[in-house]
């Protein structure tokens, strides 16, 4: 599957959607920018308000998280500049005045203009709004296209970070045993330094105390190893992997996941105990923010 961005711009056109002399033409614009969930708002022309809820459902089936705008103009454009109203409409027009008129007898009557103005207001309106749905499927498929556009090139740039801090985690294996054997022995030569000055004081048993550096310095080995740490950054980058394969709505997972990142390389430079190592980190957390970024975008 695809994934998809949430950032997208679309938009829609069609022409002769009222059913009169004239032609109405109809531009529907879409565009959309992230969000934590799907806010969709609706500017339209006020003869279209009553499809409000077909668009929210057209809107809704192709799109789950973002903050959409879509925007619907009609113009119209006349064949003729005067408009031709058809006889049945006059008919319904002049049976609806003489209603009026026999019951309010002080009415004024409707002029020409009035009349002109009700009869192309009063056009089917059935074709017009399938017109206008059919732009506005348009447009949202298009909209769909250009996030799932923008969505590769953010799957690319997120793979391409995974590939760097595979990279790192790589070259800060190998330096994990050595930083922890260098460490003990600096431990252990700095204990003895200490056991034997206190030694010269107070006799302190030597087979004891030896032992008990030993140990504190097999605790501190413990404590400084960052094995476990890289361990579970890779099976977290794997996991970014399957889900940008797998696709579909995976913004909230990776979102996560790369919570997840950060506290591992969090936790890589906390425990640190070689400079290299710390180097590492700082260049792991860049490039997880730059992750983070691209996340924030996707669907």
């Amino acid at each position: 599957m695809t994934v998809y961005s949430m950032t997208g711009y679309a938009v829609a056109g069609t022409e002769g959607a009222d059913g009169n002399d004239g032609a109405a033409n109809l531009t529907v614009e879409a565009r959309s920018v992230n969000g934590r969930f799907l806010d969709l708002s609706l500017r339209l022309p006020d003869e279209l308000r009553g499809l409000e809820p077909a668009l929210r459902d057209l809107a809704g089936a192709r799109l789950r998280r973002g903050k959409v705008e879509l925007r619907i103009a009609a113009g119209r454009e006349a064949a003729d500049p005067w408009p031709q109203p058809g006889a049945d409409q006059l008919a319904r027009l002049a049976a609806l005045q003489a209603e009026v008129t026999a019951r309010l007898p002080d009415a004024r009557p409707l002029s020409v203009n009035e009349a002109l103005a009700w009869c192309r207001s009063a056009a089917a309106a059935p074709r017009a709004d399938e017109a206008v749905l059919a732009a506005a499927r348009a447009c949202l498929a298009g909209l769909a296209e250009a996030r799932a556009r923008e969505g590769d090139r953010l799957a690319a740039t997120l793979r391409e970070r995974i590939a760097q801090l595979r990279q790192l985690a790589g070259r800060a294996g190998p330096l994990v045993p050595s930083v922890v054997q260098r460490q003990q022995q600096r431990f252990v030569e700095r204990w003895n330094e200490a056991l034997h000055a206190v030694q010269g004081a107070a006799g302190v048993a030597a087979a004891a105390v030896q032992e008990r550096a030993l140990a504190e310095a097999a605790a501190y080995a413990i404590r400084i190893d960052v094995a476990e740490e890289l361990s579970r950054l890779q099976a977290h980058l794997d996991e970014i992997d399957r889900l940008l394969d797998a696709g579909g709505e995976v913004g909230k997972r990776l979102d996560f996941l790369i919570q997840e990142l950060h506290r591992e390389a969090n936790t890589l430079g906390s425990k640190s105990a070689a400079l290299e190592l710390t180097g590492i980190s700082v260049d792991m957390k860049v490039l997880i923010e730059q992750m983070r970024e691209q996340v924030q975008n996707i669907e």
